[in-house]
């Protein structure tokens, strides 16, 4: 199992225009072989900002590398730059390999 994480530093004020871009994205996700499960998350808050994480579940890393490189991986970005001002920096990537699981 691999899971991938991106952390956003969402500004403040910005929080429910976040989460509404991602109810109503389409992600794609399903269409990709090794898709498991994907998740947004809200974290804790910061003086000047709220963490969030999205969080895709793959079968394998392999699966993963796939989606970004797909058509689908492209169409579920488009526009993404244009949303830059909710952000402070770059979202951060982090990607886990399963060692142990139930």
């Amino acid at each position: 199992m691999f899971i991938a994480m991106n952390r956003f530093k969402v500004s403040k004020g910005s929080e429910e225009a976040f989460e509404e871009v991602w109810r109503s994205r389409d992600r794609h996700l399903d269409e990709l072989e090794g898709f498991v499960d994907f998740h947004l998350l809200k974290g804790p808050e910061g003086d000047d900002h709220t963490l969030y994480a999205s969080h895709t579940v793959w079968q394998t890393r392999d699966h993963f590398v796939a989606w970004t490189k797909s058509e689908q991986f492209r169409k579920a970005h488009q526009g993404a730059g244009d949303r830059k001002p909710m952000f402070l920096g770059h979202p951060v990537f982090e990607g886990f390999e399963a060692v142990i699981g139930a």
